[in-house]
């Protein structure tokens, strides 16, 4: 990327994230000069891919490319990355009036946004643009939840569960009642909740002492938010509240519970300039483009925290995350027609963002 990005006259840099992630690469800032007087436009997509995805074979049958059944494809985000270059390369091979870009290709994003959350922010001066890491050609992702993280260790207390199975308290029972006093899933509109992993036992011939869980909450509303993960440490709360009263050993059951904020939300109004200017691209092209609510996280979050408006925009790709994982060449065309008609856009219109 940094060849393909330097030969388009890009001047690349790399970041320091790499240390702060414990990776190999830090993330990718480029610029481009443009047209003097028009505000910097910020591009961003991220390098990473989630697992299956070494020694991808890419097969292209009927405009459709898929892997070979074995991996993913990668096209979350490599669909982004590439329809990104081949506009930039469309830009200069015809030699189109546009603004000054800046492009930002981060590290970890499938791990919690990490190469965004860790970027030098100091480097950039745009304060608009928009990402490219969604399914939907046809919308633009306008808003997106808050999330927290949690990790709740229920300790019991562990006793031979064959000839003595009254002196222990089972940590993974304990965390069932709890789970089972749950809603989890959609909670509204706004809200979902989930507990993804859990962790716990060494035998089935010992009272388990100890069960990790790992979960979520995300919310477009930050008070929902609160509310829904109150809800969850309480339900774990008063179960192991009985048991905390009968236990005179320090090391007898009780609760870990660890909170974190994993991003914000992000929330650009339709009458934004970054979505009315995406949405007369469309209409140029004889197409609508609509406003989308996501219930998941992008770098956009990340970004909109610092006070840039980056619009979601999609490639086409569908099935992300799985061996079944594709996407339509026409969509990843219809993508970079609208992303450059964006930037034909920006470069003619006195009313920027």
């Amino acid at each position: 990327m940094q060849q393909k990005l330097e030969k388009l006259g890009a001047a690349v840099i790399f970041d320091g994230a790499a240390a702060k992630v414990g990776g190999n690469s830090g993330n990718l800032i480029a610029r481009m000069s443009g047209k003097q007087g028009l505000p910097v436009m910020l591009l961003n997509a991220h390098m990473d891919t989630v697992e299956p995805g070494r020694g991808i074979r890419t097969v292209v049958q009927d405009g459709r490319i898929t892997s070979d059944g074995n991996t993913i494809l990668g096209a979350d985000d490599k669909s982004a990355v590439a329809i990104i270059l081949e506009v930039l390369q469309v830009v200069q091979e015809n030699r189109l009036s546009h603004a000054p870009f800046e492009l930002v290709f981060t590290v970890c994003e499938e791990i919690g946004l990490l190469g965004a959350k860790h970027l030098d922010f100091e480097r950039l001066t745009a304060t608009f643009g928009y990402t490219l890491d969604s399914s939907y050609p046809d919308a633009i992702v306008n808003r997106a939840p808050s999330a927290n993280r949690i990790e709740i260790k229920v300790h019991g207390k562990d006793a031979h569960a064959g000839s003595a199975p009254e002196k222990g308290v089972n940590a993974i029972w304990l965390a069932g009642k709890a789970i089972s006093d749950l809603q989890i899933g959609r909670i509204d509109t706004e809200t979902t909740c989930n507990i993804g992993i859990i962790e716990g036992g060494i035998a089935t011939n010992v009272v388990p002492d100890l069960v990790t869980l790992k979960g979520e909450v995300r919310s477009h509303d930050e008070l929902k938010l609160a509310a829904q993960t109150e809800t969850i440490v309480r339900a774990f709360e008063s179960v192991i509240r009985p048991y905390e009263k009968m236990s005179n050993n320090a090391g007898g059951p009780r609760l870990d519970v660890k909170i974190e904020k994993d991003f914000g939300r992000t929330h650009i109004p339709e009458d934004h300039a970054v979505v009315r200017m995406a949405r007369q691209a469309a209409e140029n092209l004889g197409r609508t483009l609509i406003c989308k609510t996501s219930g998941g996280g992008a770098d956009a979050n990340i970004f909109f925290e610092k006070g840039i408006h980056l619009g979601v925009l999609g490639t086409g790709m569908r099935d992300v995350h799985t061996v079944r994982e594709s996407i339509r060449i026409d969509d990843m065309a219809a993508s970079a027609e609208l992303l450059l008609e964006i930037i034909r856009l920006h470069a003619r219109d006195s009313n920027h963002p």
